[in-house]
C-alpha cells in the first residue's frame, strides 16, 4: 500500500465554480475574492448563498493555494442581510425544527469563517446590515468607506440581537456598552464610529476600497502564512483561557513556528540585509 502524504488531502481552489456569488483568484491563487453580486437588492443573502458560503469556508481548510480571502459587495453596497422575500417571508411559515435548522446553519457560516486558516478581509461600502454585518464581524479585518453604515437590525424585524454570535463577538470588538446599544436599537453605526471603536482598521474612498483590501490581502498572503494561521487560531482559542493557559499555549505555538523554514529564512534575509521571501512552511 502506498504511503499517504499529509498533503494528499490538499487541493487547489483557484478554479472553484461558485454558484451564488462571484469567486475570483489572483494569478498565483493566493488571494481569493468573494463578491456578493446582487447589486439591485444591495447584495442580500439567500438560503443557497448562506449554505454555499458555509461549505466553501469549511472546505478552504484543504486549500493548497488560497492564503487570504477578500469579501466585497457589488454596486456600492456590501450586503443588506437576508433577502426579505427569499428568506424572511419563508421563515414565517416554518416549524420550530425547521427554524432551528436555519439558525444553526447561519451560525455555522460564522464558525466556518473563524475556523478557516486564511485571514479574511471584508471591504465594506454602503449598506452592511443584518447577516451582512455578521459576515463583517466574523472576518479578521474590516476596512470601509466613509459611506459605510453597519447595522445589526435584527430587532427591527422583531428578533433578538442574539444572532449568529453577535452577542459574543460584537462586545469583544467594540465594548459591551456600545454593542448593547447597537444590538437593542438596531441603529446604524457610522463609518466614523466604526473606525473610532476599532470595528474598522481604516477608511478609504469608495474608488480605492477594493484596491486597498486586495493590497492588505496580498501582503498577508506573501507573509509568513503558516504563522498567520497560528495567530488566527490562538486569537480564537484564547477567549476561553485564563492567563496561565494563554501563556503556555502561546509558548507552544511560538515554538512550533520557530521550527518552520519561514523563521529560518527571515533570519537569513535579515543577516544578508535582504527582504525575506516567505513560503508558508
Amino acid at each position: 500500500m502506498a504511503e499517504l502524504s499529509m498533503n494528499d488531502h490538499k487541493r487547489p481552489f483557484k478554479d472553484y465554480a461558485a454558484r451564488h456569488f462571484k469567486w475570483t483568484c489572483s494569478d498565483d491563487g493566493r488571494v481569493a475574492t468573494i463578491t456578493l453580486d446582487r447589486p439591485e437588492k444591495k447584495n442580500p443573502l439567500t438560503f443557497d448563498s448562506y449554505a454555499e458560503l458555509r461549505n466553501l469556508f469549511r472546505d478552504l481548510n484543504y486549500a493548497s493555494d488560497v492564503r487570504t480571502v477578500v469579501i466585497e459587495g457589488a454596486g456600492g453596497n456590501f450586503c443588506s442581510g437576508g433577502d426579505v422575500f427569499e428568506i424572511i417571508e419563508p421563515l414565517t411559515r416554518m416549524s420550530m425544527p425547521e427554524l432551528l435548522d436555519f439558525t444553526r446553519m447561519t451560525g455555522d457560516l460564522v464558525k466556518a469563517m473563524r475556523r478557516a486558516p486564511q485571514p479574511i478581509v471584508c471591504a465594506i461600502d454602503g449598506i452592511c446590515a443584518g447577516a451582512g454585518a455578521m459576515l463583517a464581524l466574523a472576518a479578521d479585518f474590516r476596512i470601509g468607506t466613509p459611506e459605510a453604515k453597519t447595522a445589526y437590525l435584527f430587532t427591527r424585524v422583531g428578533l433578538a440581537g442574539a444572532d449568529m454570535g453577535a452577542c459574543g463577538l460584537l462586545p469583544r470588538m467594540i465594548g459591551q456598552g456600545r454593542a448593547t446599544e447597537l444590538l437593542m436599537t438596531g441603529r446604524a453605526m457610522s463609518a466614523e464610529e466604526g473606525l473610532a471603536w476599532g470595528f474598522f482598521s481604516a477608511l478609504h474612498a469608495s474608488g480605492e476600497l477594493s484596491g486597498k483590501a486586495h493590497a492588505l490581502a496580498r501582503n498577508l498572503a506573501d507573509g509568513p502564512w503558516f504563522a498567520h494561521t497560528v495567530t488566527k487560531t490562538m486569537l480564537n482559542q484564547e477567549w476561553a483561557m485564563g492567563i496561565e493557559e494563554m501563556i503556555e499555549s502561546e509558548a507552544q505555538a511560538q515554538a512550533i513556528c520557530m521550527m518552520t523554514g519561514d523563521f529560518r529564512r527571515a533570519f537569513e534575509a535579515f543577516a544578508a540585509k535582504q527582504k525575506p521571501k516567505f513560503e508558508g512552511n
